[in-house]
């Protein structure tokens, strides 16, 4: 019996202890379960870390609005994959809006938003409606606060953009008119091709012996301006002409036209006296109506954008030259005013944004993203360094006349006239002046068309002027 009874409690210790241990290690993990949760949590928090630098790798990205269709789009895209591909920080997206207008009214409807684009392309008319909107942050500020150095860039089209001596933006498609010729005509008129006329009687001269009649019926006009404001201007600039009071708007705000002064009229007598004579040819307003002209040799001489050069050439079946526009002998030269467009950065927009913006305004200003952008589209480089990259002297090479652009460019004496014109209307004043051509070609008189055109000019900067007092 006491044998039973010693097994019995021998059993039942067995059984507490056996009860108790299970108990422990319920309670506190023995130490391969504790180092398999710890390293679960490690796990966890290394998980957590990466997702957190994943979204700090993260590219800032930046919309680039632009109105650049055709090759022009293509180079822009180009250059901002070269961008972003560079560094591993912004990404840049363009975005095709259409027209620089319709590009505008876009941006009008999302400016100082957080919608609006990062950079936006504007026409270079559309300048004073820029800085007076509030929409965009001067590059300015950029450039003083990095110590950005823009003495590396074209004097001649900085002044456009610079408004007391503040850079607004930055700019990029850059070009001015020149005048083309046909170099075979020249030959057969006895002219010398290599001598291009220069002043405004000269051009009628060597019109007369270019003009082709058969009877009553012309076969080709001596000498064709578009009907687009943007010429007159120019021709009024090469004067030394202003196109609005104030220093064109620069010292001050303008209050009223004063393009339909002397300067402005010694075009405009030109334009008259030219299609009295039959020597000169109105092929409208629409480019392309008048570089057909010109390659179908319709007329021997005729005004255009630098731009345009190269294709010309290319599409001519004839030697093409190239000169500077002419200027009034009453005159002396003073060279032309800078046309395109230029790049306006955002405010109210994400800071990081802002910064992709500028380092891509940077990068585009290199000598090797303008020797692109000038091969490509025949824009000016910004940068004149560009004009020594291989791609750019192969291509002068090829086609010497684009240096003739250059040098007008470069020889052009900076002055208010030559800076070009501040309003907010300038669309709606070179609608005038076009609408002042068109009446001279149907037999208005020089001066009261170009009258017509400043009165109504005034009615709208008046009417600016008081919306933004």
């Amino acid at each position: 019996m006491k044998k039973l009874l010693l097994l019995f409690l021998t059993v039942s210790l067995l059984v507490f202890i056996t009860a108790c241990s299970s108990d422990a290690e319920g309670e506190e993990p023995n130490e391969d379960t504790a180092g398999e949760e710890q390293q679960t949590e490690e796990s966890s928090e290394s998980d957590d870390n990466n997702e957190e630098e994943e979204a700090t790798d993260e590219k800032v990205e930046a919309v680039f609005w632009h109105a650049m269709s055709g090759g022009g789009q293509e180079s822009i895209e180009a250059i901002a994959d070269n961008f972003n591909e560079s560094q591993d920080k912004y990404t840049i997206i363009p975005e095709f809006q259409g027209s620089y207008e319709e590009a505008l009214t876009k941006f009008r409807s999302v400016g100082g938003t957080e919608d609006a684009p990062a950079i936006i392309q504007t026409f270079e008319v559309g300048t004073k409606y820029m800085i007076d909107s509030g929409f965009i942050e001067p590059v300015q500020s950029f450039i003083d606060e990095e110590g950005y150095d823009i003495s590396q860039l074209e004097e001649n089209i900085l002044n456009y953009y610079t408004v007391d001596e503040q850079l607004y933006s930055m700019p990029f498609n850059s070009s001015t008119p020149v005048m083309l010729y046909n170099k075979d005509a020249f030959e057969e008129a006895g002219l010398d091709p290599e001598n291009p006329p220069q002043t405004f009687e000269e051009i009628k001269e060597a019109a007369e012996k270019l003009t082709v009649k058969d009877g009553d019926n012309t076969e080709k006009y001596g000498f064709s301006i578009l009907n687009y404001g943007w010429f007159i201007e120019e021709l009024i600039a090469t004067q030394g002409g202003l196109f609005v009071n104030n220093d064109n708007g620069r010292t001050e705000e303008a209050t009223e036209a004063v393009f339909n002064g002397e300067e402005g009229l010694r075009v405009f007598e030109l334009i008259d006296d030219m299609n009295k004579a039959g020597t000169y040819g109105n092929f409208g307003s629409n480019w392309d109506d008048i570089r057909a002209a010109f390659q179908t040799e319709d007329t021997a001489m005729y005004l255009d954008s630098s731009a345009g050069v190269a294709s010309t050439i290319e599409n001519a079946p004839f030697e093409v030259g190239v000169s500077y526009i002419p200027y009034s002998e009453e005159a002396e030269r003073n060279g032309v005013i800078i046309g395109g467009a230029s790049l306006w950065m955002s405010n109210g927009i994400d800071q990081e944004k802002q910064q992709a913006a500028w380092e891509f305004m940077k990068f585009l200003q290199t000598p090797e993203s303008q020797a692109k952008w000038h091969i490509d589209t025949g824009y000016f480089a910004i940068n004149p360094a560009a004009y020594e990259e291989d791609i750019v002297q192969e291509r002068w090479e090829e086609f010497p006349q684009l240096k003739v652009t250059v040098d007008q460019l470069q020889e052009t004496k900076p002055s208010a006239a030559t800076q070009g014109a501040l309003i907010s209307v300038f669309p709606e004043a070179r609608q005038q002046v076009v609408t002042a051509m068109e009446n001279v070609l149907q037999g208005t008189d020089p001066q009261e068309a170009l009258d017509q055109a400043a009165e109504e000019t005034n009615r709208v900067i008046e009417q600016a002027n008081r919306a933004n007092q």
